[in-house]
């Protein structure tokens, strides 16, 4: 059975009712319209007819079209990633009894997960039979190290999850440590997932990878997964992808078909999007630049906070001199300031504070946070 998830039930409804919203990463200006076409998508041209999602996604990652699935979001993507690393352990190690489809006992895949991370990927491999186990990302710099997950790695591995753009803290990870990483897995024997749905969140394109950032796709025994929901701020479109090896890919086709189809009118609207990814990419950085700016000048003012402000982030996991993450975020909430605190990322000592509201707004709720922080501050 799939375990609840106490941050997605905690945060549904926040957003919309925080008067100050520090807790939506997604880049969006301005909610669109209550239209089928968003706002930013409305007026641009389409592709040709014969191109597809799936050829402009491998097109964008270097991959052939048979190594790229389009799921209903990243949390979907996600889903199918690991199932199909559940299914392709299961099947190359004999570890289900022939007669059942469930684990026997101790014979369970193990699953890792970074830690801290985000709370679904950290969840969601249990409700798939998974034995979850973690692997620390040092809070001194959060680093993904492959020793750590070559040292945490037991009988019956199947999978190391990770995100990139770390989430909460939004350190970014080079392709040569994914490589490392992804040596490491291959070594246990078994695969590596990236969830890189913030991984297009850099400053100016730095890399010729996908969207301009870091990516994992094509190293070997690799799946990443995406979306257009963050970088993009499309999230209503319900589109994302997973990108992996062909055996993986094909047991989560199989796994696909248990769970809901991507809509063909949103699939149409991203083939848009992508179409016109120079012109949308473009706005999202300039969006990115100023929030990243304004987030660092607001950690570097303010004494009492520690935790770092990683570089082109428009995200930061914070921690209060005087405070909790709970005291942090409930003290906000009082003053309608939405701020995700840490328990939710395996930290309860922080919170996590994300600029992804358009730059007025966001400079308003800073302001409006420091209110709150200085009042925790003459209370302690």
């Amino acid at each position: 059975m799939f375990p609840p998830l106490p941050y997605l039930e905690w945060i549904s409804g926040r957003p919309e009712a925080a008067t100050h919203d520090l807790g939506s990463s997604d880049l969006r200006r301005t909610p669109d319209g209550s239209g089928v076409v968003p706002d930013r998508l409305a007026g641009l041209p389409d592709p040709p007819d014969d191109v597809t999602l799936r050829s402009q996604l491998a097109d964008e990652y270097d991959v052939a079209p048979e190594n790229v699935l389009v799921t209903a979001g990243a949390t979907h993507a996600n889903l199918l990633a690991e199932s199909a690393a559940l299914a392709v352990a299961a099947e190359s190690g004999d570890e289900t009894d022939a007669d059942s489809n469930e684990p026997d006992g101790d014979g369970a895949t193990q699953v890792l997960v970074e830690k801290p991370g985000y709370q679904p990927l950290v969840s969601t491999p249990g409700g798939l039979g998974a034995r979850v186990d973690r692997y620390l990302r040092p809070e001194d710099d959060y680093a993904l190290s492959a020793d750590r997950i070559a040292a945490a790695a037991r009988d019956g591995f199947g999978l190391a999850v990770t995100s990139n753009r770390h989430n909460p803290t939004g350190r970014l990870t080079s392709r040569e440590a994914l490589s490392e990483a992804a040596k490491a897995c291959r070594d246990a024997g078994g695969y590596l997932l990236v969830d890189e749905v913030y991984a297009p969140f850099v400053a100016d394109e730095a890399t010729d990878q996908a969207f301009g950032g870091v990516t994992g796709a094509g190293l070997p025994n690799t799946m990443i997964t995406g979306s257009l929901t963050k970088f993009y701020g499309l999230g209503g479109l319900r589109i994302g992808w997973l990108i992996g090896p062909e055996e993986t890919l094909d047991a989560a086709r199989d796994a696909a078909f248990h769970v809901p189809a991507v809509a063909e009118p949103s699939r149409a609207l991203a083939r848009r999007a992508l179409y016109n990814r120079e012109e949308l990419s473009a706005t999202a950085r300039e969006h990115l630049r100023a929030n990243h700016e304004l987030l660092a000048s607001f950690a570097a003012d303010h004494d009492e906070l520690s935790g770092t402000v990683f570089p082109g982030s428009s995200f930061a996991f914070l921690s209060h001199d005087h405070a909790s993450g709970d005291e942090v975020s409930e003290a906000a909430w009082a003053e309608g300031i939405l701020v995700v605190p840490g328990r939710f990322f395996d930290d309860p000592s922080g919170f996590r504070v994300a600029l992804g509201r358009d730059p007025t707004h966001v400079e308003a709720a800073l302001d409006a946070l420091s209110d709150v922080l200085a009042s925790l501050s003459a209370t302690a």
